[in-house]
């Protein structure tokens, strides 16, 4: 695996969805490189400091929100001299985010006053009264057509789908749901699933037209839902809630085929491999160097730490992992099932108990059973799945990045000085891993995965 250099960002980066280019926030600058050369290829000066940025699906535009100031500036690769500055007045903007024919932009306002639809084309603006959310709360279908826009009125919740085509307003139906957290369409886009806040436990599947499928309620009191995620193959419905269970449906008869529960110690199945991030001291033999006394007591405080490299350690059942127990005097509770991501091919779901933040617990749905965990020294930050085969990625605010492949599991050490990875992203292709710190980045070039891949833990 081959690393860049690291270079400076203070904000948002992220891959053209072509996978060509990279978008960095510098300040009020926004710089974009080609992902191969890493050279800069454009560079535009914002009004203000750049809070977000997202690509338009065709990789020829790019949104930066300034939302100090607040207002959307965007860009073109293809002619850098077009502008365009969007400002909704008094109104003023909370989010923004491209409509899937990257022509149109969508922001909503502060306080969810409206939701607004702005044509590149033509200038035009169309207005969505009262969103739901500010961020959530509208899922576009995968062809493109249609957008489903939260809305909430008189107390009550509303789906209102809309052509983005003309981005007129197809339909409006009610929601059964106290307050909702967000919607999601399948990938078939064949049904809709909004889920309600976690004070409610409440899943349901409607279908475009607004008739309700199914409702789902795996218990009535406590803290409810935590996080929903379709199966890329849109044949499964993952649910994870703050009781620590992954709950997983099928699409087909919308009942539950599979709960997993996240407990502190693991006892079986006997598959499971339990990886545990170790401390590996760096055997030097020095003892054919001549060093002179000022040099050995200058270096010894140097010499007693830092010397080392860290690997994967095969533990053996029974296993306990550390937990967290969440306060009770204090809101939004660190426990559930926080972080859940599918697998490409469907195969694998990875989940984090949010109790047990060191722990990365890979769950096989073929087999439904706990394929392994990966028991880390520091809270897990993020993790992503390799986009074009089984392989994960995740990261802890470490120099060093983790990987794990159903042959096993590796880390890899960061050749770059004071260089803690906090976050980290695929480009689309699986070539490329983008690596955040604090306040710079680097890429890593990814080797492709032979299908026959037997990594060591210590590579």
């Amino acid at each position: 695996m081959e690393f860049t250099d690291s270079y400076k960002q203070t904000g948002p980066c992220c891959f053209s969805p072509n996978s060509r280019f990279i978008a960095v926030a510098v300040d009020y600058r926004l710089v974009v490189r080609d992902t191969l050369s890493f050279k800069v290829v454009h560079l535009f000066s914002c009004l203000d400091k750049i809070s977000y940025i997202e690509w338009a699906l065709d990789s020829e535009y790019i949104l930066c929100g300034l939302y100090k100031r607040p207002m959307i500036q965007a860009w073109s690769l293809t002619q850098p001299e077009w502008t365009c500055k969007i400002d909704d007045g008094p109104a003023g903007i909370a989010y923004a985010r491209w409509s899937p024919d990257s022509r149109h932009i969508l922001t909503t306002s502060d306080f969810q006053l409206r939701l607004t639809v702005w044509s590149l084309v033509n200038t035009a603006c169309v207005h969505v009264q009262w969103p739901k959310h500010t961020s959530k709360g509208v899922s576009f279908t995968q062809d493109g057509k249609f957008a489903a826009v939260c809305t909430r009125k008189d107390c009550k919740d509303y789906v209102n789908l809309i052509s983005c085509h003309t981005w007129e307003i197809m339909g409006v139906f009610a929601v059964d749901t106290l307050d909702l957290a967000d919607i999601e369409w399948s990938p078939d886009d064949s049904s809709i699933v909004v889920w309600d806040s976690p004070l409610e436990y409440k899943v349901l599947i409607y279908s475009p037209d607004g008739r309700c499928l199914f409702k789902y309620q795996a218990y009535e009191s406590g803290l409810g839902v935590k996080s929903v995620s379709w199966s890329p193959c849109g044949q499964f419905l993952a649910v994870g809630s703050y009781d620590q269970m992954l709950r997983v449906l099928n699409r087909l008869t919308w009942k539950t085929f599979a709960e997993f529960i996240h407990v502190s110690t693991v006892r079986g199945p006997s598959c499971t491999a339990i990886f545990k991030e170790v401390d590996e001291p760096l055997q030097l033999n020095m003892s054919e160097l001549c060093l002179s006394d000022e040099f050995i007591q200058g270096n010894s405080e140097d010499s007693t730490e830092g010397h080392f490299r860290v690997r994967y350690e095969v533990t053996e059942m029974p296993v306990t992992l550390p937990f967290q127990k969440p306060l009770v005097d204090k809101p939004n509770p660190k426990q559930g099932i926080g972080l859940m991501l599918w697998s490409k091919d469907s195969q694998y779901i990875c989940t984090r108990n949010d109790s047990m933040p060191t722990a990365l617990w890979i769950w096989d749905i073929h087999h439904l059973e706990l394929a392994a965990i990966l028991v880390q020294k520091d809270p897990i930050r993020a993790a992503a799945w390799d986009p074009t085969c089984t392989r994960l990625s995740l990261c802890t605010g470490s120099p060093h990045l983790y990987m794990w492949t159903p042959a096993g599991a590796y880390c890899v050490n960061i050749p770059l000085s004071e260089f803690a990875i906090t976050d980290l992203k695929w480009n689309s292709d699986g070539s490329c891993l983008l690596l955040k710190d604090k306040e710079s980045f680097c890429c890593a070039a990814v080797p492709v995965l032979p299908e026959s891949s037997d990594y060591s833990s210590d590579e």
